[in-house]
């Protein structure tokens, strides 16, 4: 069965488009790659040439996904998959596969209604090296993709239907987590990879209002991470999740706030998959140690009585 490859290049609409490309290329350390006309702004981390389309007046959330398969055979097969399931494809236009710089696409939305386009071809520019604009190492990309994301699901049994069913990703594992407030019940998320990345995407029900809670970037030296996350203190950059290790992924990694209000994950040293070994696992935490939210600042201390 034909399925996608890898998450090959994310969407963001924003408000601050200005903003954003100063975060994106002075704090995150992705190299500007160009505008459309409209304003679009391409960000490389890689050998391709983009893995992140900046959209000016957006909603400062997800517009679109795009996943990579290899070939136009594999395109059309899951085109006709998608299909027969009764959803509503369209086939992308010539104009759509040059502002993507891709050769051909597929455009559809996933149960939760995000724009998703499945590609093939994309440009590559191995003719001119990916130069961060500042001092890292680089990123973990290549046949597994720009990283990851975790989407709130409208509703979790269909999503997992369309990303494992119909596209053809594989489950990795779950965590269940107690909700806050001492409430019995517990969110459940669901991690699926379709390459050695120990997941492309994960997806819950989760009660907030952004579609995208965040993307991850995955580091080559873990001393980039410790480096930025210092860079981001120095620069007022809320930090929401301090330095800490997954327990399902084992990523060491920080959070921090993006111009649009969700979070991007920097981490390192990520947990791979083989499909001819592996065995789905629940976890009950999110992080074998580390990863706090912001802290209140501590009560003020009285002077004590002469």
């Amino acid at each position: 069965m034909a399925s996608v490859t890898q998450l090959g290049y994310l969407g963001i609409g924003v408000s601050k488009p200005e903003e954003w490309e100063r975060f994106a290329t002075e704090v995150l350390g992705l190299q500007a790659n160009g505008k459309d006309p409209d304003g679009a702004l391409y960000l490389r981390m890689d050998e391709y040439h983009h893995r992140f389309i900046i959209l000016p007046g957006g909603a400062d959330d997800l517009a679109f996904t795009g996943w990579e398969v290899p070939d136009h055979k594999a395109l059309l097969e899951i085109a006709d998959r998608l299909a027969t399931s009764g959803l509503k494809v369209s086939k992308g236009t010539p104009e759509e596969a040059r502002a993507r710089r891709v050769v051909d696409l597929i455009r559809l939305a996933d149960p939760s209604g995000i724009p998703t386009e499945i590609y093939y071809g994309p440009l590559m520019s191995f003719e001119s090296a990916f130069k961060p604009p500042r001092s890292v190492s680089g990123f973990v990309t290549g046949d597994m993709g720009m990283g990851h994301i975790v989407i709130r699901a409208d509703d979790n049994a269909k999503s997992l239907h369309f990303y494992r069913d119909l596209l053809g990703l594989r489950i990795s594992d779950y965590i269940d987590l107690k909700m806050r407030g001492g409430s019995a019940d517990s969110l459940t998320l669901t991690f699926m990879h379709c390459n050695p990345r120990h997941h492309s995407i994960a997806f819950g029900e989760i009660p907030v209002r952004k579609r995208l809670m965040h993307f991850m970037l995955e580091a080559r030296s873990v001393d980039d991470v410790g480096q930025t996350m210092y860079l981001c203190q120095d620069r007022n950059i809320p930090i929401s999740g301090t330095l800490g290790r997954h327990t399902n992924d084992h990523m060491m990694s920080f959070y921090m706030r993006t111009p649009s209000g969700f979070e991007v994950e920097y981490g390192w040293g990520g947990r791979r998959v083989d499909d001819a070994t592996w065995q789905v696992q629940k976890h009950e935490a999110g992080s074998i140690w580390g990863h706090r939210g912001p802290q209140p600042p501590p009560p003020e201390r009285k002077p004590s009585n002469p």
